[in-house]
């Protein structure tokens, strides 16, 4: 068996596994490909059959989202690491060499992300992840290369390797055990935002997750879902106040929820001024149906959640008030 498992994750993407598949067979030699189908009814699993023979297919019965598709596929997969790839990630040349090289030999690393460059921009990062993330006292993703919507240019500002907060699911490597031990990804989550409170769960357990400019992937991002739908707001809004349920310290619960919800509604008023009322409507929908999961999510806290989460007490504040646009 090989060390590393290449997994992506598939619903109705068959014109996206023509597109991006050969990359990652050509350069994945180091590992067993796999294609995890989430009950697709296009021609998925006839592509993947007919043009990927050597790729290994699970099927799921049911279109599962990201979350719960990878959990449920992960139960047969056997490697000591994964790569969880998006369909819509092409990758590089030896993309996979670092990435073993920091598994076999920094045993306290247990999530890694590689630099993500926009695909259809390749001289960009990439929203979904850049050069490795981190989140302010309030919860808020930001990203080495990307803050809100500044994305910066790749001038080889961040081609280093450091310990980073949060991996991008755009490319996301973990050790099985680890995985397994916090029983993967949140299922109440669907999609959006699962990444971060995995490594947010990691974190608190004691492990690390690394950045490595070495290892370069090229993803083009909301190919299953854009920017522009609602259902991404919901569903960002949402988790990201699940996430912060289950992983505040207890004594900034409150006060951190309490703060979330009213920069949450200045966020609201922002898309009713710009016209946007589906995702003004995505916010409130989001904060009816996280009030009717706080009991089910804050069950499931850990046994202990450290204080020293974030980078930055608030990246909004820096970003908006300070014209804080690039990463510190």
């Amino acid at each position: 068996m090989k060390k590393i498992a290449v997994v992506i994750l598939n619903w109705n993407g068959a014109k996206l596994l023509e597109q991006f598949l050969p990359s990652v067979v050509a350069f994945s030699d180091e590992a067993t490909v796999y294609v995890a189908d989430n009950a697709s009814t296009d021609a998925s699993i006839k592509v993947i059959k007919e043009q990927f023979p050597t790729v290994k297919i699970i099927q799921n019965d049911a279109n599962y989202g990201f979350a719960k598709g990878y959990n449920v596929a992960l139960e047969h997969v056997e490697e000591e690491y994964y790569a969880l790839v998006n369909s819509d990630i092409e990758v590089t040349e030896n993309w996979l060499a670092p990435i073993l090289s920091i598994f076999d030999a920094e045993l306290e690393i247990g999530i890694i992300q590689p630099k993500i460059l926009d695909y259809k921009n390749k001289e960009y990062f990439e929203y979904a992840g850049a050069a490795g993330g981190f989140i302010d006292q309030f919860g808020y993703p930001f990203c080495r290369g990307r803050i809100f919507e500044t994305i910066e240019k790749d001038n080889h500002q961040y081609d280093d390797e450091r310990e980073i907060f949060w991996a991008s699911g755009a490319c996301f490597f973990i050790r099985k055990e680890i995985y397994r031990r916090l029983k993967g990804f949140d299922d109440d989550f669907f999609a959006h935002q699962e990444e971060i409170d995995l490594c947010w769960r990691a974190f608190n357990l004691g492990y690390k997750a690394k950045y490595t400019s070495k290892s370069i992937v090229y993803h083009v991002g909301g190919a299953t879902l854009n920017e522009g739908n609602p259902r991404k707001t919901f569903l960002n809004f949402r988790n990201s106040l699940l996430m912060l349920v289950k992983n505040i310290p207890d004594n900034q619960l409150v006060v951190i929820i309490f703060i979330r919800l009213l920069l949450d509604g200045l966020a609201g008023v922002q898309f009713l001024i710009k016209g946007k009322f589906n995702h003004f409507l995505a916010i409130i929908k989001a904060h009816f149906s996280f009030y009717t999961l706080i009991r089910k999510n804050y069950a499931k806290r850990g046994s202990s959640q450290k204080n020293n989460y974030y980078h930055t007490k608030s990246i909004v504040y820096r970003y908006f008030i300070k014209n804080g646009r690039v990463f510190e």
